[in-house]
């Protein structure tokens, strides 16, 4: 077969962008397409920054710079079948499309998983109404692919944390400035018997890779890095481009899998031509042949794909086992200053010890009927941006004293606990059966509820993180959920969703194809040169964030594709 690239990448974002630097550094030909705009940086020589990116909150979160436009590609929304075809149509946990993906708005913290992340069954057993499983891989078989993670994306961190896995190395640069809130919550906590520490975090704390140091100017989560000290995922593009054997080509809709008349066999990719504006009428479909197809299109967006082209589904896995992590939100406000939002990364502390857990969090797990609750990591972080402070004073005479004193942001701290979900078939992404996106694709629909672990992890950890903020001087304190709970939610401002844009699992890997959607290899069971590059692949969601492990988890993919895998067993990569 003729091809035009040995890999043709389906998505720009952590997993597509690591899979095509680690097949072009191999000597492979790659063609990434991307169904957003570019704003990240220049597709010529030497690929320098395009200046897009600014500290605009209307730019960023009102206006859909990054994309998408809900409007134009709706996602639909249910708890489960009682509530018909739909709730709720709009932004459904939207990540960005543009090159670069979800990586371009993250705020950057790139926690590694723990041991028994990867062996939760076996470690701590079944749980009724919920298909816990084990991964096909274990720590030790990722952990290599850690390390080259931190170091291409650079990632800066402390080996402080007592509940961390063995690394093989240390962080490449060390931990950024603390925020100010961070100096209060931290001892607080610490003062409680809890763990802080400093997070690791994707944003240059001195100059690293050709970028400069993060300038801590407060605009991470949600927005591009004028500066460029974020390196998910303009660090993985750009040194591809560097090869001179990578194209990107943004505005290209991929809308199937070519294969051979068997079907056993994939021969390239179809692909909508968005660049070609409505005066050339409906996009020209197009056409790329190659050798590997890889799918990064995340934990939404790839399973869509595989359903709309009936791809990959004989074992009825393909977009079951959707996971969130269900978000226990705690807040409180002191009664001077803190800069909650406008000082500093995003995050810079956290803890880990409601995934750990304690004698007091079993027993709430026996009270509520459970063998075992897990929480999440807890991100000590600020509030809302000025614009969304203000729409939450609303207009009238009141609302500029309201802005000076700030009440809801520069005195606000919150807690925010990425509570653990576990995985159950009935949560899943499928395609809606009548609601269509602008080019009249079947939009994808997310139906979601949480399982009761969820419920009695959040009930347990509220009180303590209240009681932290309480410790820390806080004048009071309150806690909610994500997705909100009771008869109010649908008024909620954060809307019926979960707001966590951490969704894994809806591809799960497996050692059995009858069980999963991908092999231990992350292959097609169905389709064995179609690669999978993102957190669809995930087993569990554990209590941490996605990111570092996705990138892992492509190099692995990518290495096992080439032969060059990396191997636990090098000088210097085992336990200390």
């Amino acid at each position: 077969m003729v091809t035009d690239c040995d890999a043709v990448v389906v998505g720009s974002g952590p997993g597509g962008s690591t899979a095509a630097h680690a097949l072009t550094r191999a000597g492979w030909d790659v063609i990434v397409l991307e169904k957003g705009r570019n704003h990240l940086l220049a597709l010529e020589p030497p690929f320098g920054p395009l200046g897009h990116m600014s500290n605009d909150e209307l730019k960023f979160t009102r206006r859909h710079v990054l994309g998408p436009d809900p409007i134009l590609e709706p996602r639909s929304f249910r708890r489960d079948g009682a509530d018909g075809e739909r709730i709720h149509v709009g932004d459904v946990n939207n990540l960005p499309s543009t090159v670069g993906g979800g990586g371009v708005h993250a705020d950057g913290k790139l926690p590694r998983f723990r041991e028994d992340d990867f062996a939760l069954r076996s470690s701590l057993g079944p749980v009724e109404g919920a298909d816990v499983v084990d991964w096909p891989i274990a720590y030790a078989d990722l952990e290599p692919y850690y390390a080259e993670a931190e170091r291409l994306v650079g990632v800066a961190g402390e080996e402080t944390n007592p509940f961390a896995a063995w690394r093989s190395g240390p962080f490449p640069m060390p931990p950024g400035a603390d925020m100010f809130g961070a100096t209060l919550s931290a001892p607080a906590a610490e003062r409680l018997g809890l763990h802080p520490y400093r997070a690791p975090t994707g944003a240059n704390s001195v100059p690293y890779d050709g970028r400069p140091a993060c300038v801590n100017c407060g605009f991470c989560g949600y927005y591009g890095c004028p500066v460029e000290a974020k390196g998910d995922p303009v660090a993985l593009l750009r040194a591809a481009l560097r090869t001179g054997r990578c194209r990107i080509v943004p505005e290209s809709l991929v809308v199937g899998v070519t294969r051979t008349p068997d079907g056993r066999t994939a021969t390239g990719v179809r692909y909508l031509d968005l660049s070609a504006g409505p005066a050339a009428g409906d996009p020209p479909v197009r056409e790329l042949r190659s050798r590997v197809v890889v799918l990064a299109g995340g934990a939404f967006e790839t399973p869509r794909l595989l359903l709309r082209d009936g791809l990959g589904n004989s074992s009825d896995q393909v977009g079951r086992n959707l996971m969130v992590h269900f978000q226990t939100l705690t807040v409180g406000a002191f009664p001077f200053r803190v800069f909650g939002a406008s000082r500093g990364r995003s995050v810079t502390h956290v803890h880990d010890d409601h995934i750990v857990g304690d004698d007091a969090q079993r027993a709430a797990a026996r009270a509520a009927g459970l063998p075992w609750i897990r929480g999440g990591l807890v991100e000590h972080g600020g509030a809302a941006g000025p614009v969304q402070e203000a729409l939450i004073y609303g207009p009238g005479r009141h609302h500029p004293d309201a802005m000076r004193d700030s009440s809801l942001r520069e005195r606000l701290w919150v807690f925010t606990m990425q509570g653990e979900d576990l995985a159950r078939p009935e949560n899943r992404i499928d395609l809606d059966p009548t609601l269509r996106d602008v080019w009249g694709g079947p939009a994808g629909r997310m139906t979601w509820s949480p399982h009761r672990h969820e419920l009695a992890a959040s009930a347990h950890v509220g009180p303590i993180l209240e009681a932290v903020l309480f410790e820390a001087g806080v004048e009071w304190a309150v806690t909610s959920t994500s997705p909100p709970l009771g008869e109010d939610a649908a008024a909620h401002p954060m809307g019926l969703a979960p707001a966590s844009r951490h969704i894994v699992g809806t591809a799960r890997m497996g050692a059995r194809a009858e069980h999963s959607v991908v092999d231990p290899e992350c292959r097609l069971w169905d389709c064995p040169n179609v690669v999978v590059c993102d957190s669809s692949v995930f087993c569990t969601s554990t209590g941490y964030g996605p990111t570092l492990t996705l990138i892992a988890l492509a190099a692995r993919t990518a290495a096992l594709l080439t032969g060059e895998p990396l191997s636990a067993a090098d000088p210097g990569s085992g336990p200390r």
